[in-house]
């Protein structure tokens, strides 16, 4: 019974687990079938999607190239509208000038016509002339009684003894004109060579200020015992004064070189705050190699602006050492540069080499930067230096005579002497002091003030020019022309001043006087 048992229940198995897998089947192909419509449905919509974003993309391809195509036709319309208007102006222009070159042409047929009438105007009168003319010159033969040699002979000796006397006169009528010609060409040349150049001025003096942090940075500089001073003064050999001045350390010394060393070389100390004897010498030595390579390119800089050749490298050093040194508040090195431009154009203007003048005008105060080292004037000394540096002797004499203490044997001397003067004469080169100044103004105004009939004066531009008013009660026009001309007379007695003043006296008219 048991074994009948175990087989129905075998066989129940088998059959329910046929039953159970036919089941799984069927449920699998639904899935299946299922997932196919699924994938599908997705293919289609996704294809749709593709379908209209192409179309969208096509369309908007199709309006970009539209879009594009018509600013290019849009631009070529413009173009040719541009191209239009202006053949329609060259067209009107070309129209026009037609019709200026037919008036033209009708004016000179016209002038054509009455210059052949003159023509024969004037020959018909010259022929009735020369009738007129034998015919008195046979009645005066005749009167006279003379051939027409003698009349000849007898008019030439009259005529000699006219123009001898005549000769005389007109001799020193072009020579006093001449010498006004010459004066006026020189002073043109002069004035066209100082308007096509100008400059700027730097003023210096002998002392320089140093800034410090505050007093007690004092003490630190003189150092104990005063070594810090001492080694500081014997590095760079010029005197540090120190007094109760507040925030400044003043150096001193007659060289420009090295006080400026000094300046910086205490800047530098008082900005890193290490100041003892071997740090000392350690900045002065940097410094000394800085200012000698800005000497160096300030001489560079010089000799490309003027425009000359190369320099030998002591000149150039000795030329860049200027730039430290003054003359009447004058920068040297600048009033060098402004010297060789006025000689330069000064040479062309007359027919020199101007290439020559530039370098003598540049080199002419060379010796001043060695004149404080050196016996002797800065122009002997400038000399010798010049000419045992192989310069030409035109250059030599120019930095040797260029104040007129030896006679003048090259042309290139007298120019710079000439520049020279005229750079250190102009107005601003060499300043005055306030207290100067404000007193050459009050003597102009109070030397107006001082003929009768002057109600007020002023004094403008710096002194170069005096308004005055008049009275107009006491004084007429011809009153006030004459005050005008005896102001200027009377600044030309008792003043000296450079260049001229201009006097204006306003009445109820205005005169105008130079006093030179």
């Amino acid at each position: 019974m048991y074994p009948m048992t175990i087989t129905i229940t075998a066989i129940i198995s088998a059959v329910m687990t046929f039953i159970l897998l036919r089941l799984l089947d069927r449920l699998r192909k639904r899935d299946a079938e299922s997932q196919a419509q699924d994938i599908l449905a997705k293919a289609q919509t996704e294809a749709s999607n593709r379908l209209r974003e192409a179309e969208l993309q096509a369309k908007e391809d199709t309006l970009r190239q539209k879009t594009a195509f018509d600013k290019e036709v849009s631009k070529d319309r413009d173009e040719l509208r541009s191209r239009e208007r202006s053949l329609d102006k060259r067209q009107e222009i070309v129209e026009q000038q037609v019709d200026d070159l037919r008036k033209q042409e009708r004016i000179v047929e016209g002038t054509q016509r009455k210059l052949k009438e003159r023509l024969d105007r004037i020959a018909k009168t010259e022929a009735t002339l020369s009738e007129s003319l034998s015919e008195q010159r046979q009645k005066l033969h005749e009167l006279s009684g003379l051939n027409q040699d003698e009349a000849s002979r007898r008019l030439l000796d009259l005529l000699d003894n006219e123009l001898s006397a005549e000769q005389g006169r007109r001799i020193l009528q072009h020579e006093k004109r001449m010498h006004e010609v010459c004066d006026e060409q020189a002073r043109e040349i002069l004035l066209t060579a100082l308007h096509r150049f100008a400059a700027a001025h730097t003023a210096e003096t002998t002392t320089s200020t140093v800034d410090i942090p505050n007093d007690d940075m004092k003490g630190r500089i003189i150092g104990r015992e005063g070594r810090n001073i001492r080694a500081f003064e014997k590095a760079t050999g010029v005197d540090v004064i120190i007094d109760d001045t507040p925030g400044v350390v003043i150096v001193s010394g007659f060289d420009p070189v090295r006080r400026e060393v000094a300046r910086q070389s205490l800047d530098k100390l008082i900005s890193d705050g290490r100041i003892h004897p071997s740090r000392i010498e350690e900045v002065v030595a940097g410094t000394q190699q800085e200012i000698e390579k800005f000497i160096r390119r300030k001489g560079e800089e010089a000799v490309q602006e003027v425009n000359t050749h190369q320099l030998p490298e002591r000149v150039l050093m000795m030329l860049g050492r200027l730039h430290f040194r003054t003359s009447y508040s004058q920068n040297v090195l600048r009033h060098s540069v402004e010297v060789a431009f006025l000689a330069g154009l000064l040479a062309e203007m007359i027919g020199l080499d101007g290439d020559i003048a530039r370098r003598c005008g540049l080199l002419h105060d060379i010796g001043k930067a060695a004149d404080h080292e050196m016996e002797g004037g800065h122009p002997k000394i400038g000399a010798d230096l010049l000419k045992r540096n192989k310069e030409s002797a035109e250059v030599v004499h120019a930095a040797l005579g260029h104040h007129d203490e030896i006679i003048t044997e090259y042309p290139y001397t007298m120019l710079v002497a000439t520049a020279d003067a005229c750079s250190a004469s102009r107005p601003g080169a060499r300043r005055e002091s306030l207290e100067r100044y404000i007193k050459r103004m009050e003597e102009l105004e109070t030397i107006a003030q001082g003929f009768p009939g002057v109600e007020q004066a002023f004094a403008i531009q710096a002194g170069r020019e005096l308004r005055v008013m008049v009275s107009s009660k006491d004084t007429d026009d011809v009153k006030a022309a004459k005050i005008c001309r005896d102001i200027a007379k009377a600044f030309e007695e008792q003043l000296t001043y450079p260049g001229e003043i201009k006097v204006t006296v306003v009445r109820e008219a205005r005169f105008i006087e130079l006093a030179r």
